[in-house]
């Protein structure tokens, strides 16, 4: 079962959590899968993500790049839930640690997946530690960006967004973004 271990409302009302547990059985608008350019789901969150949304998630992706190509950091592609509690799939490219520019490619994975979450008008989304898995972005920075990130968006624009949920699988990897929640509260105090 998943738990809310942290929650900050901001200021326009939309409202942030960290979570522990398994991003497949969020009862979102969408979730957001940690993918790779050619969405091929074969491991991590992109595997779990495949395996409970059936074979349809991996058919429309397969058929999302024959028609647009690999995917980038800062245009994600999307695909219906599948099996999953969620409507949509959007699969977000994040970069791979020691291939250049990281930080931002990252920022930028976070943010569009924000934007096209808008598009498709979702209430609410749940994402993962994009990047901090099998790509070796150290967790700590990862943390920062994302969470900033998030909040950036929400701060900056009109969004139809409500709920954004970053979901954690392993306690490691919780008590990071923990940490650089509440720090972030702190310094904004």
């Amino acid at each position: 079962m998943n738990s809310i271990l942290v929650q900050r409302v901001l200021p326009m009302g939309q409202t942030i959590q960290i979570v522990k547990g398994d991003i497949t059985n969020e009862r979102v608008d969408a979730v957001v899968n940690a993918a790779n350019q050619y969405l091929q789901h074969g491991g991590g969150v992109a595997w779990a993500i495949s395996k409970k949304g059936g074979a349809a998630i991996q058919e429309e992706s397969d058929a999302w790049i024959r028609k647009h190509g690999p995917v980038s950091h800062s245009a994600p592609a999307w695909t219906s839930g599948g099996r999953l509690p969620a409507k949509y799939v959007i699969h977000a490219v994040g970069p791979v640690w020691g291939e250049g520019d990281e930080e931002t490619k990252l920022w930028e994975a976070v943010t569009a997946s924000l934007r096209l979450a808008d598009e498709l008008q979702c209430k609410t989304l749940a994402l993962p530690a994009i990047s901090t898995g099998i790509f070796g972005f150290p967790k700590d920075r990862a943390s920062q960006i994302i969470l900033a990130a998030i909040e950036g968006y929400l701060e900056s624009r009109p969004s139809a967004l409500e709920t954004v949920r970053l979901v954690l699988f392993d306690q490691e990897t919780a008590e990071v973004f923990i940490k650089a929640a509440l720090s972030k509260q702190a310094g904004t105090s």
